[in-house]
């Protein structure tokens, strides 16, 4: 889960999202963007697929929930898979 936060919080999304598509791993990945602090990240990344650096499969590797409640929904749903 990603929370609110500063750089290094970005480093370890990158890291785990990178870890996610080369296959080091299959956990779920869950971005919390409360008020939209996120919107920021979420639109570099649609840039980033735009301008070819990353195939559009990129953003299927995580889930972004605007609320705690969703959070915790998705976060129970993905423990009971």
């Amino acid at each position: 889960v990603i929370l609110p936060g500063g750089p290094g919080t970005m480093d370890e999304f990158f890291e785990v999202l990178t870890w996610r598509q080369l296959g080091l791993h299959d956990k779920p990945i869950f971005v919390l963007n409360t008020q939209g602090y996120w919107d920021g990240l979420i639109n570099l990344l649609g840039n980033i697929i735009g301008s070819g650096f990353a195939e559009e499969s990129l953003l299927s590797y995580f889930k972004v929930e605007n609320s705690v409640d969703a959070l915790e929904t998705s976060l129970k749903d993905a423990l009971s898979s």
